[in-house]
């Protein structure tokens, strides 16, 4: 089977690209040109071939290339990016290319949406509700939020669509190969790189005088549960829609922090700092995500806690 995946290099992209590797598959691993500090995410992938994002669309169109199934994972995925034009031909047009490509050829098409379509979680972390009823909080989760909206809106008027078809919302994923991400990078890295510099680690003051310090909760998911739920859709025949991608559970960021700690064998340190006004008007203080719909469509894989997450991530570091 030739499986193509777009964002090949990146955080997700590479962990999906390992485990497919090891099924035999034939490779098409799609990216910007490889920098430095992605190329090590490819390390140790002996066969595939690599094509560059644009080349890969127009080899699509004209009749060059053609996988079984497509992973469309690329995508500019910096919450701060301020250039909505940018935004539209990265993460909207070059999708909407996958996406009519798929139907012309048959294909399944499973692309990355985001939980940052919830914008400040008003209607809940629920993948049925519809997208139009949304509101993201930043130009990032808009562009997801508006192909979503464009993809439903194609059903809708009949238009030609993949057989088969997923939008998953990430949540706060974490795990090995993230490094490139820098200050886009989990907490799980950041802590661990605060206290084997300070032997502590630094975390936000809460913005709201409900929730104690520490005590902000996200939906935390380990990246092999990411890659579950996306190599279980990919296999469905018939699947079509927007699907969550997390544990269903909330955790604190206390929660998360100690086991860094436990998992570095250091004792837990923990100072609180302000957090700066920028991100707190659009800071998420709580996310869990609605697992029912993937469930119910007989997904029944398990959960990976952040207790066993965490360590597995940090045996990764090779610094």
């Amino acid at each position: 089977m030739r499986i193509a995946i777009t964002g090949a290099a990146g955080f997700i992209g590479s962990n999906l690209a390992h485990r497919l590797a090891a099924t035999g598959a034939e490779l098409v691993l799609v990216d910007h040109p490889i920098v430095p500090e992605k190329r090590i995410n490819l390390a140790g992938l002996d066969a595939y071939r690599f094509v560059e994002h644009d080349r890969f669309a127009s080899e699509l169109e004209r009749g060059q290339l053609a996988p079984d199934v497509i992973y469309h994972l690329g995508a500019c995925s910096s919450t701060t990016e301020t250039d909505w034009a940018y935004l539209t031909v990265n993460n909207i047009e070059y999708t909407q290319r996958m996406w009519r490509w798929c139907a012309a050829a048959g294909r399944p098409l499973v692309y990355a949406s985001s939980a940052a379509t919830y914008g400040n979680g008003a209607l809940g972390f629920d993948d049925r509700t519809h997208p139009r009823d949304l509101t993201p909080l930043n130009l990032y989760g808009k562009s997801k939020n508006d192909f979503d909206i464009w993809a439903l809106a194609e059903l809708d008027a009949g238009r030609p669509a993949p057989p088969s078809w997923a939008g998953v919302k990430f949540f706060n994923v974490y795990g090995p190969s993230e490094l490139h991400k820098r200050n886009m990078a989990s907490v799980v890295w950041h802590a661990r790189r605060q206290i084997l510099e300070t032997g502590m680690m630094r975390l936000f003051k809460s913005n709201d005088a409900a929730i104690v310090d520490g005590e902000q909760r996200r939906d935390f998911v380990y990246v092999g549960d990411c890659l579950d739920h996306l190599g279980w859709l990919a296999r469905q025949e018939a699947v079509a829609g927007l699907f969550n991608s997390g544990t269903g559970t909330a955790r604190t960021f206390l929660d998360l922090t100690h086991a860094v700690f436990d998992a570095l064998e250091r004792p837990r340190r923990i100072s609180f700092i302000d957090m700066p006004q920028p991100l707190s008007a659009q800071y998420q203080n709580y996310t869990q995500a609605t697992m029912t719909k993937l469930r119910e469509a007989g997904y029944a894989g398990a959960v990976t806690p952040l207790e066993r997450g965490v360590p597995a991530t940090l045996k990764t570091a090779t610094d």
